[in-house]
């Protein structure tokens, strides 16, 4: 029995519309994030634990969505173009609004939006030679990237102590330096996809 080729998977499936519901999770966490009052304690008010929660499901969506999408064999060229782009949205809303608020360094919140941007841009630029999926960097990228904003997000810091801010800078750090070097990846990613549809005589390739 042979085996159905990839563009018989529909678009709409679970997995997908899962990706979805993660892009639109990010207005919700934007303004429950704009609307919080922290406390004095530096606990955070209702809406800023609100905003963690939010973003919480929206990366939870980001794990089930993969993770269905691989097993039922529901993987599609929609998915892997819209799936980094919803972790675009919510990662790039999370690091803007923490520069806004004053708890992270702009430098930081700029790096991460031109690498992430320019990497959207690129795929775009080179989805006529193919599409280029996430890789494990970028993976790890995103999990790292993730954490970081957590720790950012928790309003822990004034009940655990001050080493909980040193904690957040440098996993932040580490991700700021994942985030460089997967996007250069990316780029000699491009580089050979392009490469291998001119040999190949590809038709989106202008010299074909």
């Amino acid at each position: 029995m042979s085996i159905p080729p990839a563009q018989q998977v529909p678009t709409l499936n679970i997995a997908n519309v899962l990706t979805v519901v993660r892009i639109l999770l990010v207005p919700f966490f934007i303004w429950f994030l704009l609307l919080d009052e922290s406390a004095d304690d530096g606990s955070g008010g209702l809406f800023r634990w609100l905003a963690v929660a939010v973003f919480a499901v929206a990366i939870y969506t980001d794990k089930l969505d993969g993770d269905l999408a691989r097993s039922r064999g529901l993987i599609t060229d929609f998915g892997k173009i819209a799936d980094p782009i919803a972790d675009k949205l919510l990662i790039g809303a999370a690091l803007i609004l923490l520069s806004i608020l004053g708890e992270l360094w702009w430098w930081v919140t700029i790096v991460t939006l031109v690498r992430e941007l320019g990497i959207t841009v690129l795929r775009f630029a080179v989805i006529r030679y193919g599409v280029m999926p996430a890789s494990r960097g970028g993976k790890l990228k995103t999990v790292i990237q993730t954490f970081a904003i957590f720790l950012y997000l928790l309003p822990l810091a004034g009940l655990v102590g001050e080493w909980y801010n040193w904690l957040a800078v440098a996993v932040m750090l580490a991700a700021v330096a994942v985030t460089v070097v997967t996007g250069l990846d990316y780029i000699v990613q491009a580089i050979r996809l392009r490469r291998s549809a001119r040999a190949s005589g590809q038709p989106g390739d202008p010299t074909s």
